[in-house]
């Protein structure tokens, strides 16, 4: 345990707590849980996935008595891991999230449409950043520099192996979620084909002495 909160390499006993801190930060930065049938299905999209196929990208920010209360989680190569997340991980949650039988009807289906097509993040207009993220800390640990610990850690653990870039895809209606990108040098990624609900953003995982 550590005596004070710091950004500590994921284990496999966070599983839970990041799977709650997603839940409670999916809904455009809020709790889905009102919104979601089974909310559940963020989790299986945008966080696990991550810490059983790279958990050497999986950060969390322990509170100084073992517990995640927040975590950033990423890929290296986009489009590789989409193919492993098709092959290896969508077979282990595909029964409780199952695809929708036509175009999403609800909430839920549009999350679930999300996870069975792992393909949507291969992206071509996104090659020259090959890596991409997630990132969430509960409420109550936001405003207070920990978001920018994380992001350094994961941006320095890219570097380190010689990844010249990272994107993210966020919510419009996220609006502290794009103050904070900007604060951390992300900038909008003109030219990639998305819904008018979303935005890209990138940055560069070099300058990290200016986070």
């Amino acid at each position: 345990m550590t005596e004070s909160p710091a950004v500590r390499p994921y284990r496999p006993g966070d599983h839970e707590a990041l799977d709650d801190i997603c839940v409670r930060t999916a809904h455009n930065g809020q709790d889905s849980r009102p919104h979601y049938g089974d909310p559940s299905v963020f989790t299986a999209a945008f966080a696990a996935p991550y810490a059983h196929l790279e958990p050497e990208l999986a950060f969390v920010l322990d509170d100084g008595r073992g517990n995640a209360v927040g975590y950033v989680v990423g890929a290296a190569d986009t489009a590789r891991f989409a193919e492993r997340f098709l092959a290896e991980w969508l077979p282990l949650v595909a029964e409780r999230h199952p695809a929708p039988a036509g175009p999403p009807a609800t909430p839920d289906e549009t999350i679930a449409w999300l996870l069975h097509h792992p393909e949507r993040m291969a992206v071509p207009e996104l090659a020259a950043w090959p890596a991409h993220l997630h990132i969430d800390l509960l409420p109550e640990w936001q405003g207070r520099g920990y978001g920018r610990r994380l992001m350094r850690t994961l941006l320095a653990a890219l570097a380190e192996r010689g990844v010249p870039a990272v994107h993210l895809v966020m919510t419009v209606a996220n609006e502290p979620a794009r103050a904070f990108y900007d604060r951390m040098g992300f900038e909008e990624i003109e030219g990639v084909p998305m819904d008018d609900s979303v935005v890209c953003l990138g940055r560069t995982t070099a300058d990290l002495e200016r986070l």
